[in-house]
């Protein structure tokens, strides 16, 4: 079975971080394992407080799974600060990690800010050049490439210069660009630019997108498709996880995707 490492902060309210993440490598048909960066106190209305872990003690959770279990492909989430950047750069040399997926976790959903801004300069110069593939979305695409980012033309001028930062592969989701009828991704592997689109659905329970697509594409490249089948395939998956969830009643605020909706129509074995 293809092994999966995250490593993320927790979210009480399992919409996102870690606990979406270890959902989606279920739903996908990986062996998930973790290493948590930070504790947050969090539900569908925003987030109450964070904890962040010791460096040393997010160390020893990656050599502790990677010693027994391993992983063919680590994913990164909410990294948190300067010095738990800097292990994740250590052990993806100790380790040899090809396959590293960056989803720049810079701020949440609810406007909360999930990376310190001095850390920004360690990730764009030491973690990037390590990514296999990075999601940004468009407003942390923004705060890594430092171009404003209105339309998809800015998207793609953005993914270039991210690539030229060290990246293999670029993804910069667009579901937060103004004035664009679907959700259209930009992907850029130092060649050509690769338009990724489907419908933009509308709804509210639309919390841990990104952790879910970062961690969807990481299940896939694990059980061996090429980058854009991979992004494809995820793409399709948080749409149908999307439009399964829009009637769900999960908290006040914005509501988790439905991880599971693939299993909902399966008869329950006697």
């Amino acid at each position: 079975m293809k092994k999966v490492l995250t490593i993320a902060g927790s979210d009480s309210g399992c919409g996102a971080g870690i606990q979406a993440d270890l959902k989606v490598f279920a739903a996908r048909g990986v062996y998930g394992i973790c290493a948590i960066t930070a504790l947050t106190a969090q539900n569908t209305l925003g987030i109450d407080g964070i904890e962040v872990v010791n460096s040393n003690f997010v160390a020893k959770q990656i050599d502790s799974v990677m010693r027994d279990i391993s992983a063919d492909v680590w994913k990164t989430g909410m990294l948190a600060n300067k010095r738990i950047i800097n292990v994740v750069i250590d052990k993806v040399k100790e380790y040899n990690i090809e396959k590293l997926i960056i989803d720049p976790v810079m701020i949440a959903k609810s406007g909360d800010f999930l990376l310190k801004e001095e850390s920004i300069d360690t990730l764009i110069n030491n973690l990037i050049p390590l990514a296999y593939l990075i999601t940004p979305n468009s407003y942390e695409a923004e705060a890594i490439s430092k171009i404003k980012i209105n339309n998809l033309n800015n998207a793609k001028e953005a993914a270039k210069k991210i690539y030229n930062m060290g990246a293999k592969n670029v993804l910069v989701k667009g579901g937060h660009i103004p004035n664009i009828k679907d959700a259209i991704d930009i992907l850029y592997n130092g060649e050509e630019i690769i338009i990724i689109s489907s419908p933009r659905i509308k709804s509210k329970n639309t919390h841990g997108t990104g952790c879910t697509y970062a961690s969807s594409i990481a299940a896939e490249i694990a059980k061996g498709k090429d980058i854009e089948s991979a992004i494809r395939i995820s793409k399709e998956y948080i749409t149908n996880a999307i439009i399964s969830a829009k009637n769900l009643k999960i908290g006040n605020g914005h509501g988790p995707l439905d991880h599971f909706f693939q299993f909902q129509n399966f008869e329950k074995l006697n």
